[in-house]
């Protein structure tokens, strides 16, 4: 049994799978102890639509990873995603009291530039610093200690719909699980997958999940912008299911064997088996045709991407250019696609930087989990996990007494 340690869990309750991992934190290395994942029922675009099924999945998830961690979670960072997110930028501007910047100035500069207008049903996720500028000097990332007469941030803010955030926690906490914070997934998956340089330089993280395909784009160690797009593995599934009259469960089965988003690259000898429907005979048909339904819907994922990319004056930042992750980027073909739409340079993104169960976790599907627990790492103060240990039976025993006591 392992000794008491920080342990930091990340829950990405997606579309398709909820996945929760494990990640225990000794100084400044990050070591992945535990990972647990379960079919997602009850979410539909990255929105819960099933209170029971969602929590019955987290359940499921938690469990396996309690078992392979060997403690008992408590409280967790959880991932959001969805087409009602939205991000936008704001600036504000203070004028500073004393001789130097004070960490007040910075809190005051914050709230001054996160002061806009936001309607009723939404909610604040996430306000992300992105530059100061002290007088007119820009670029400055902390300007604690300097001097000046005049402070003003940059920030990006992320907002959401306030009732898919809630269910997000209700879910959690009807599994028996306390929420620390909910995280932008594609600002986890960054965390996890891009090198300290790409995000200097300027990079496209593009997280293509089952319900949605998420953007973020970085630039000077910040990001610059967030963009959620309500299409992702699950319309690639669909459309194998209408073009090829097969079952969705059988469709999904393959896109995951056979699917390739390049027709040219497939040969035209190759074949698929296609289980028919209502007792029919299964049918051999020829892969290229697999090939020429994926290839024009991740075509649309990416012409999509890019015209955000122009519409938000981002084209200049992907310096370094393109990085996908998540599950649907494990078809065959994505990143060649990615690269002639987008017109960058485009690799797969699997997490970096972590030890311990590395091959298992060696996965673009789990580059929002392990993000997860990079930024819960990343956070102050940290929360403390009980480890299953003579602990728990104290704390039992102690509890049953002060019941006793009431009692009496």
């Amino acid at each position: 049994m392992q000794h008491q340690e920080n342990i930091i869990v990340g829950l990405d309750i997606g579309t398709t799978k909820i996945c929760c991992v494990v990640g225990e934190v000794s100084g400044r290395e990050i070591n992945i102890i535990g990972i647990g994942t379960h079919p997602s029922v009850g979410l539909r675009k990255g929105v819960v639509v099933n209170i029971e099924s969602t929590v019955d999945s987290i359940k499921k998830a938690v469990e396996e990873a309690e078992l392979m961690a060997g403690c008992e979670i408590s409280s967790v960072y959880a991932g959001i995603a969805g087409g009602h997110i939205t991000g936008f930028n704001s600036r504000g501007i203070v004028a500073v009291k004393g001789a130097e910047i004070m960490p007040a100035d910075v809190d005051r500069v914050i709230d001054a530039a996160r002061a806009v207008a936001i309607p009723m049903d939404r909610e604040v996720i996430h306000v992300l610093s992105q530059e100061y500028i002290v007088d007119d000097q820009a670029g400055i990332l902390n300007p604690v200690g300097m001097a000046g007469v005049r402070l003003e941030a940059k920030i990006h803010i992320v907002t959401g719909a306030v009732t898919s955030a809630h269910n997000i926690v209700k879910c959690a906490n009807k599994a028996g699980l306390d929420v620390c914070d909910i995280v932008l997934e594609s600002l986890a998956s960054g965390e996890a997958v891009l090198s300290e340089e790409e995000k200097q330089l300027g990079t496209a993280l593009i997280d293509l999940g089952g319900g949605t395909s998420d953007l973020a784009m970085f630039s000077g160690q910040n990001i610059k912008h967030t963009f959620v797009l309500a299409l992702g593995g699950d319309n690639l599934t669909n459309d194998i299911a209408v073009g090829l009259r097969a079952p969705l469960a059988e469709a999904e089965k393959i896109k995951k064997k056979y699917g390739s988003c390049v027709a040219a690259n497939i040969g035209s000898d190759e074949s698929l088996e296609v289980p028919g429907m209502g007792g029919r005979k299964p049918r051999k048909l020829s892969r290229q045709i697999l090939g020429e339904i994926l290839e024009p819907r991740m075509e649309e994922i990416f012409t999509l991407i890019k015209r955000e990319i122009y519409r938000a004056e981002m084209e200049n930042y992907i310096s370094s250019g393109v990085v996908v992750t998540g599950g649907t980027s494990l078809l065959d073909g994505v990143t060649d696609i990615a690269e002639s739409v987008l017109g960058a340079p485009t690799r797969m993104g699997k997490p970096q930087g972590i030890v311990g169960l590395t091959d298992m976790v060696n996965n673009p599907m789990y580059a929002t989990g392990v993000g997860l627990v990079v930024y819960g790492a990343n956070k102050t103060p940290m929360k403390k996990f009980r480890i299953r240990d003579r602990n728990i039976f104290n704390s039992i025993i102690h509890r049953m007494k002060k019941w006793f006591q009431e009692v009496v």
